[in-house]
């Protein structure tokens, strides 16, 4: 039997995916990337936003059709079967199976049933956390970069936000099961880590009472054949003097961090249901700066809240021309059913959203164009992902690059390198998010 897997969303559901896949391949299933010869297609889903959703019901109507050709099942997984968990098989009959957000792990008896002809449906606790360490995921991200998801759920309760009531509460995974799939994904040719959750710097203060980052960033640095750590979604209010100094010190830890804001102004951020204020803002990114100068901060904005005034909108673009992020994204405000937000008064015309968002954007562009100019002549080790055949050139990431949502970096070469291998470029050009290099075969450290 061939399954063909679609996973929509963000990183933290790729692990799930993964995790999936490889439960599905260990029963015996054979991937194929081919709707047409699919004997079931699964869709691991996501609505934390409604294009997310529309993204999400899109996908699942067009694979419904492939069912008058060779498709015998199809199985919905994730965010948007969890939500409406009451409605989707009713809405979309061509279904054959569900699972929620905390159930991936019943992936294979899913499938099984929904060949059978039988219907299925599982859905665990929200709270439900599965051992994820025992199984041997498939790791789709190449033989050298992976997820891992260290926390699931949330307890912050932003007002926009409806990730707590199909994620649940916030809970970590256990240190130990962590260490042993870090350790197995080492052990298979994995070499940068990036680490996710909804939130990464509570971690382990639901099990023990302290914010166990540090300790946990420790242990893993001390796994062989792991040469960087990145830390994403670390929120601002919870990053301790004891992080940073792990940060600082560990020389496995890229200096980078992705910490989300959203936005500047202290009204919008209290109606946001934010922890911080600017002063707190405006303190912790120059604490970060202070005690790692050449660390990388990624922040992501959200513009129109509700309520958002014209003054407001331009205290936040002198804010973002102030702090001079390395990188940023900003989303338009999308109203949520089920959040608090949803039901403010002053909703902001789509319009206005959006010439705000690109007025930020045409800012930060120009802020990204002064950094990469700044790294021309500097030499950096960059991670070589892929080549370009058309253009004859190889493309890579530095420590200053998450995957996916930052910039490249474009690398000349005289000799051919292996997807995976980490080498030195000097930079000779900067564009406005990528860099471009050639390989410094001098350089030493």
């Amino acid at each position: 039997m061939k399954i063909l897997f679609i996973s929509l969303g963000c990183d933290k559901n790729l692990v799930d995916s993964e995790v999936m896949l490889g439960l599905l391949t260990q029963k015996g299933y054979t991937l194929t990337n081919d709707e047409n010869e699919a004997d079931v297609i699964v869709v691991n889903t996501c609505c934390f936003i409604h294009d997310a959703k529309e993204e999400s019901i899109e996908t699942i109507l067009e694979m419904a059709q492939y069912k008058e050709n060779n498709l015998k099942a199809l199985v919905v997984a994730g965010c948007l079967s969890e939500r409406y968990k009451d409605e989707i098989l009713k809405e979309i009959p061509e279904i054959d199976a569900v699972l929620g957000t905390t159930s991936y792990d019943s992936i294979v008896e899913a499938v099984d049933e929904a060949l059978k002809g039988n219907g299925y449906a599982h859905y665990e606790s929200i709270d439900y956390l599965p051992d994820n360490s025992k199984i041997n995921r498939l790791v789709t991200t190449g033989n050298y970069m992976a997820y891992l998801k260290i926390a699931e759920g949330c307890n912050k309760n932003c007002s926009y936000c409806v990730i707590p009531k199909i994620r649940g509460r916030f809970r970590s995974v256990p240190m130990d099961e962590l260490l042993t799939s870090a350790r197995k994904l080492a052990e298979s040719g994995i070499t940068e880590l990036v680490l996710v959750a909804q939130e990464t710097t509570l971690y382990g203060q639901d099990i023990t009472g302290e914010k166990e980052l540090p300790k946990l960033l420790h242990e893993l640095c001390q796994i062989k054949g792991i040469k960087w750590i990145r830390l994403l979604y670390a929120y601002p209010e919870e990053i301790t003097e004891e992080l940073i100094q792990t940060i600082k010190n560990e020389p496995k830890i890229c200096h980078y961090i992705d910490m989300p804001i959203q936005h500047s102004e202290d009204e919008i951020l209290a109606r946001m249901g934010r922890r911080t204020s600017r002063a707190d803002l405006e303190h912790i990114i120059g604490k970060l700066r202070m005690e790692i100068p050449d660390i990388i901060i990624r922040t992501t904005l959200i513009t129109g809240f509700p309520g958002e005034t014209k003054e407001q909108h331009e205290k936040l673009m002198e804010f973002v021309e102030k702090m001079k992020f390395d990188r940023l994204g900003v989303f338009t405000y999308s109203p949520e059913e089920d959040t608090k937000a949803a039901q403010f008064e002053q909703q902001i015309e789509e319009e206005v959203k959006e010439q705000r968002q690109a007025q930020i954007m045409e800012l930060q562009q120009r802020i990204s164009l002064e950094h990469t100019k700044s790294m021309v002549g500097k030499t950096i080790q960059v991670l070589i992902e892929g080549y370009l055949f058309d253009e004859d050139i190889y493309v890579g990431r530095s420590y200053m690059d998450a995957p996916k949502v930052d910039g490249c970096v474009f690398v000349q070469s005289e000799e051919e390198i292996v997807t995976g291998t980490y080498v030195y470029v000097r930079i000779t050009q900067g564009q406005e998010y990528d860099l471009i290099g050639e390989v410094d075969y001098e350089f030493t450290e």
